[in-house]
């Protein structure tokens, strides 16, 4: 069937359809005289006629008749087979690959997806968590969730939470019988937790202070060394050292007295956490609905 003889037959069924060259010409956006040569021209390769005009009425011929409930249903279950394809178009879908830190991954991302998830089944994130500034085009991943004074200036980069801020802590029973420190090389008297990063060519990650001015980056010395911000904090719950994590991972259990914060005037706030991507990317439907179930409005 050439696409000619499918727009044909269309205008046949229209009129077929509203027994009415008048309403069909108008549902078709064409004029009566351009749909009644339409049809004759159908008819004359078919060889048979397929209405019966007069003055007031149109009605299908026994031909005709056939023909309206042979390709009548056909076209209809296109015409739904294709609203379907475009409903698939429109509605988000797909798999989105997100590389973040250990706390951004639990404290940003999946508050965020556990609203939209729900309501959309057939997207799909995995989510890989890594301290290293991974190349996101290299290693295939749609996009990266860093402090954003990381985040290389090429990116395209959404802020996705406030300003942040680090914290020392310890628990009370570490503190028991210590004295708290109360500037950053008072830390030298204490068994600190180390963190190792790959962003730092896998050296221990000096602690950053700053206050009034002066920026001090310490190297603290202890007993244990971990690869996880998540380890770090179990083992300050468990009284082991001193840890230093981003604020907000530690806020819950200092207001439960279970930990406890010193040096906080040595801890000024620096940029929040940035999705970014490539400029070039071209963005999913999903994509975009996640960056923007993600992006931090300021109030």
């Amino acid at each position: 069937m050439t696409r000619d003889d499918a727009s044909d037959l269309l205008a046949f069924l229209a009129v077929a359809r509203e027994r009415s060259f008048t309403r069909a010409a108008a549902k078709l956006g064409m004029t009566q005289s351009g749909l009644s040569q339409i049809i004759r021209n159908l008819e004359e390769r078919l060889g048979v006629r397929l209405l019966n005009r007069t003055t007031r009425s149109v009605t299908p011929t026994q031909a005709g008749e056939r023909l309206f409930q042979s390709i009548g249903p056909k076209f209809v279950e296109m015409d739904a087979d294709l609203a379907a394809l475009s409903e698939l178009r429109e509605k988000p879908a797909g798999t989105v690959r997100l590389t973040a830190t250990e706390y951004a991954a639990s404290a940003i991302l999946l508050p965020a997806l556990h609203n939209i998830l729900p309501q959309y089944p057939d997207i799909h994130v995995e989510i890989i968590v890594d301290y290293g500034l991974t190349n996101i085009v290299a290693q295939q991943v749609d996009a990266g969730i860093r402090p954003g004074e990381l985040v290389a200036k090429d990116m395209i980069a959404v802020r996705v939470s406030p300003d942040l801020r680090m914290a020392v802590v310890g628990s009370p029973s570490y503190f028991a019988g210590r004295k708290r420190p109360k500037k950053p090389q008072d830390l030298t008297h204490h068994n600190c937790l180390n963190l190792r990063l790959p962003t730092h060519g896998g050296s221990l990650y000096a602690w950053e202070f700053e206050k009034d001015g002066r920026e001090l980056n310490v190297r603290v010395e202890g007993q244990l060394v971990f690869n996880s911000a998540g380890l770090l904090l179990d083992a300050a719950l468990k009284g082991v050292g001193l840890a230093y994590l981003t604020e907000g991972h530690v806020r819950p259990y200092v207001a439960e007295g279970r930990l406890v914060r010193v040096l906080a005037d040595w801890c000024p706030p620096f940029s929040g956490y940035h999705l970014y991507y490539p400029s070039r990317r071209q963005p999913s439907p999903a994509f975009t609905l996640l960056v923007e179930a993600l992006r931090y409005r300021s109030m």
